[in-house]
């Protein structure tokens, strides 16, 4: 059915190399000295970092540290002033469109359709990319998995337009899961979603991750990073701070001095996992001040 749908919106003037599953371990996109300038600002300034296929990779920081520039960088969906982004082994500018679309899915911070699509067509637009390739035959398929790992099947007649922002935010999550790309790029896919659909997001990308998937995920939350990614980038002032497994980059004093809010990081009492908790003045419930260079 996607095939009906959409062949003919996507002309293939030239054979598109198909996509290799990369082995564990493999570095599946790279940003190696990324300069990101808008007006006069640098974003990002220097940025290197990996993310590997059978890995999540959380980016969390400030507001305006730089996090979702980097996503859309690491997408090829932004062309950095200097440095380099490759995606599979080479050059992001080296693929086509349509063969970036086959490597990498991207989820934005914001779903916006302008017309009332059903929910299904909404999920099955993901699966655009590999039409009239030998793999459009595992369409419904990949729609009716993604449907269910998002628990949107409910509504899937609704359309996309009459749902809540959380209810979006799952279906635009599906139509990503949908697309079965080895590179899975979400940009605070928690944002609107209440705690139950917040753990469940997070177990989809650990879940993807054990399939051979390379996943980066934009979050705010430093408990959800600390639970679920396998290494966590911190950005400040558009450079990583520090990047690694969350017990060894989660610190108080880094993270006091990056959100300019005194924090405590203390290990779970089961998972020994580390729990960010702010400062707070007991007698107001207020933060305390905090005097930073």
């Amino acid at each position: 059915m996607t095939s009906v749908l959409f062949r003919g919106l996507l002309p293939h003037r030239h054979p598109r190399e198909m996509p290799v599953p990369a082995a564990p371990g493999t570095l599946v996109a790279e940003a190696a000295g990324v300069r990101i300038e808008r007006g006069r600002r640098a974003v990002l300034d220097g940025v290197g970092i990996g993310v590997r296929a059978g890995e999540v990779l959380a980016l969390v920081g400030p507001n305006g540290a730089g996090k979702s520039t980097l996503l859309a960088a690491l997408a090829a969906d932004l062309a950095p002033s200097a440095g380099e982004i490759r995606i599979g082994g080479r050059p992001a500018a080296d693929w086509t469109a349509g063969e970036l679309a086959l490597r990498r899915s991207v989820l934005p911070q914001d779903a916006t359709l302008s017309f009332p699509f059903p929910v299904a067509e909404v999920v099955r637009m993901g699966r655009a990319p590999w039409a009239g390739t030998v793999r459009e035959d595992e369409d419904e398929e990949a729609v009716a998995e993604a449907m269910a790992a998002t628990e949107t099947g409910e509504f899937a007649g609704r359309p996309f337009s009459a749902l809540s922002g959380g209810e979006r935010a799952r279906v635009a999550l599906a139509r990503v899961l949908a697309q079965r790309t080895g590179l899975l790029l979400l940009d605070e896919p928690t944002a609107a979603l209440d705690l139950r659909h917040q753990e469940l997001v997070l177990r989809v990308c650990r879940e993807r991750a054990a399939a051979g998937v390379a996943v980066v995920v934009v979050l705010h939350d430093l408990g959800l990073a600390a639970a679920h990614a396998d290494r966590v980038g911190v950005l400040h002032d558009g450079r990583i701070a520090v990047e690694g497994p969350s017990s060894e980059v989660l610190g108080e004093e880094l993270l006091s001095r990056v959100y300019r809010q005194p924090v405590e990081v203390f290990p779970h009492p089961r998972t020994g996992v580390p729990l960010v908790v702010p400062v707070r003045r007991p007698e107001t419930g207020g933060s305390p001040s905090l005097t930073l260079p």
